[in-house]
């Protein structure tokens, strides 16, 4: 199903997913190089405190959401961008809980955020990088839009420009 989710502007009151997600180990693998040894963030209810004070309401230089299972409620993770202003443009972040993967989500989150992004908050490029031993996570991406723009030290660099996605959404506008 193609519109399975929606974005979900968290309330302060709803951080306990962030804090599940975030304690997660098999969430929470792909980020075990920088926090070791499991990838687990250390006091995430601290991380939900700056998301909700840095990050939610502040469009569109930050933007944080949710994803949400429309038919349940049920959330199924999260999506990022803020503005870099050194490489002018916006830096994003996927993550879905470990139990929701497999399901399509991360594709129908990554295509509600750069609706969000392009079509909303006048983002001109988004971007995103992660390990090349990431398949799933270089997949999706690509399926969605992205193009790979360099590797380095084992690290991909994908990008889509607001042009790009609103090219693709008037060839494809069901998907």
């Amino acid at each position: 199903m193609l519109n399975e989710l929606q974005l979900y502007i968290p309330h302060q009151e709803d951080g306990w997913f962030y804090v599940k997600m975030m304690t997660d180990p098999d969430t929470m693998a792909y980020n075990a190089p920088w926090f070791p040894p499991d990838g687990c963030i250390p006091e995430p209810e601290s991380g939900w405190l700056e998301i909700q004070e840095l990050w939610i309401g502040k469009e569109p230089e930050r933007f944080y959401a949710f994803l949400q299972r429309k038919r349940d409620g049920v959330f199924v993770g999260d999506v990022n961008y803020h503005y870099n202003e050194e490489q002018n443009r916006c830096d994003m972040g996927i993550v879905i809980y470990a139990p929701e993967r497999g399901k399509g989500y991360g594709k129908q989150g990554l295509r509600l955020m750069m609706n969000r992004a392009f079509r909303s908050d006048g983002v001109s490029i988004l971007h995103n990088e992660f390990e090349t031993t990431r398949a799933a996570a270089c997949r999706a991406h690509k399926d969605v839009g992205f193009r790979e723009t360099g590797i380095a030290e084992g690290i991909i660099q994908l990008e889509i420009t607001r042009d790009e996605y609103l090219q693709d959404c008037s060839a494809h506008p069901d998907g």
